[in-house]
This record gives structure tokens, sequence and C-alpha cells, in this order.
């Protein structure tokens, strides 16, 4: 299967997961269980990584806080 964008994964993610992801914007090293929930929602691997400027750009300008 191929690998979702973050505009298709990230309405999956539980606002848990979402909000690592904004209070860690730009993280070098994503923490294992936001990797986790990524990657079963269809997004990249992150296991020791991180999201491409791309993705984190999304985060930061246009994913809604409201969730």
């Amino acid at each position: 299967m191929a690998e979702l964008r973050i505009e298709q994964w990230w309405m999956l993610l539980d606002t848990s997961d979402k909000e690592w992801f904004r209070e860690n914007l730009r993280a070098p090293e994503v923490d294992p269980q936001a990797a986790n929930a990524v990657r079963e929602a269809g997004g990249p691997d992150l296991t020791g990584s991180t999201l491409p400027p791309r993705d984190w750009d999304f985060i930061e300008i246009q994913s809604e806080f409201v969730d």
C-alpha cells in the first residue's frame, strides 16, 4: 500500500498525538508513540527519524488546533 500524504493521515491521529507534534515542532526525532500512530494511520515510518519539512510546515500552518 502506498504511503499517504500528511493531509490524509493527519485527520486519523488522536488529539494527543497531534498535540505532541505541535508542541515539538520540527523535532529531530519523533516520540515512539507518535511515530507508531503515524505509521498505523498510513503515514511514513518515523522510527528514529522525523517528518520532512513539508509535513512540519503543514502542522505549523495548516492543521487545525480544534480537533
